[in-house]
């Protein structure tokens, strides 16, 4: 595993990237209305923190453009036919956006295809990448699992919509918490990671 650097998240040196949450996948991609409804509120979380975000379109041609229940404004997504996200565009306007740059969060499709290879370069070129893995999925769930493991593995870490959040805020303090509070009243929705993992819903 990858030698990890353990500090705490900082919002002044993060970004938010949105991974390629296109029309034509909405069919096929496991839980995909709870992803999009998951990243939108973490996107939403990012825009009251001030933490910026970039938005990328796989080959949107023929996959189709972002969809609208992700909330991106008027933001012009980067296309790309690389499935990573680190086209030279990209990581050219994160560093314009992020001055001392070192940590990236993930959320978007594919994970064992873009979401992967994104966080794989990252990885390598020294930045900290957090997937948010309520955030993410794939067409199959074995694929999904394993790109999990396979993240972990290299040296990512995993973690939650409502922790990712509260990483990112910090103290109850924040002149904003309170729009934030309303964001993680409700739970993340379920995408079923529970049973990746085997384990009964504590919620039953």
């Amino acid at each position: 595993m990858a030698q990890r650097t353990i500090t705490p998240l900082s919002r002044q040196t993060s970004i938010l990237l949105l991974c390629d949450m296109q029309e034509k996948f909405r069919p096929t991609i496991k839980y995909f209305p709870q992803i999009v409804e998951t990243s939108n509120k973490l996107l939403q979380a990012c825009k009251i923190l001030g933490v910026p975000f970039v938005v990328t379109e796989q080959y949107p041609k023929g996959l189709g453009r972002t969809v609208p229940e992700l909330d991106i404004g008027d933001v012009k997504p980067f296309e790309k036919t690389l499935f990573s996200m680190c086209t030279p565009e990209v990581i050219s306007y994160i560093k314009e956006q992020v001055k001392d740059f070192n940590t990236a969060i993930i959320c978007g499709i594919e994970a064992h295809a873009c979401v992967l290879q994104t966080t794989i370069d990252l990885l390598a070129k020294g930045y900290r990448v957090y997937i948010v893995v309520d955030a993410v999925s794939s067409r199959s769930l074995t694929d999904r699992m394993y790109a999990f493991e396979h993240m972990r593995q290299a040296g990512a870490f995993l973690t939650t919509f409502e922790s990712i959040i509260l990483q990112m805020t910090q103290d109850a303090n924040h002149p904003n918490f309170k729009q934030i509070q309303q964001l993680i009243k409700t739970s993340a929705a379920d995408t079923g990671l529970l049973a990746l993992q085997n384990i009964p819903n504590a919620s039953l």
